[in-house]
Parts: structure tokens; C-alpha cells; sequence
């Protein structure tokens, strides 16, 4: 993940291994994992959430290469922790 220049690292309650909710974005609703927090960045991969495809290139590992499906970063303040026992709760409509 990418440094921000000259900023302080961002406050956050969340921690590898919670439980989050995507509150905000293409995602919205979703729930996974923390797997990693970059407080420089103010960002954090959860399992399942945002993932993207990356193409590989030919190696002895993929002789034919391939396009492999990965987390990317989401910002810290479009994630929500789940307290533990909880259900997701219904969203509400907005129309």
C-alpha cells in the first residue's frame, strides 16, 4: 500500500482479525475480516471485500498464466465493526 507524504497516521479502532461492514461504496453491506490495517494510508484489506483481478504472466507456476482474484485496500471510514453475536441489520430503503 502506498504512503501518504508528510501526514500523521490515521486513528482507528479496528484491528486485524474484527469483524467489519462495508458502510459506504460499491460493497456496501458487505461483511469480512480484517486482514491487514495500513494506518499510513488510512486504509485496510478485509477477506472478501473489494476484490480485484490481477493478470499473471507466464511461470513455471502457471504455464499458461492467469487472472487471479485479490483483496485491495478499502478506506477505513467506509468500514463498520461488527460487535460479535451480531446480525447485519436490514438495510433501510433510501427511495
Amino acid at each position: 500500500m502506498k504512503r501518504r507524504v508528510n501526514a500523521a497516521p490515521v486513528k482507528t479502532k479496528l484491528r486485524k482479525g474484527d469483524t467489519v461492514r462495508v458502510i459506504a461504496g460499491d460493497e456496501k453491506g458487505r461483511q469480512g475480516k480484517v486482514l491487514q490495517v495500513d494506518r499510513s494510508t488510512g486504509r485496510a484489506l478485509v477477506e472478501g471485500v473489494n476484490l480485484v483481478k490481477r493478470h499473471l504472466r507466464k511461470s513455471p507456476e502457471y504455464p499458461r498464466g492467469t487472472i487471479a482474484e485479490k483483496e485491495a485496500p478499502i478506506a477505513l471510514s467506509n468500514l463498520a465493526r461488527v460487535a460479535k453475536g451480531e446480525t447485519p441489520k436490514r438495510e433501510r430503503p433510501t427511495a
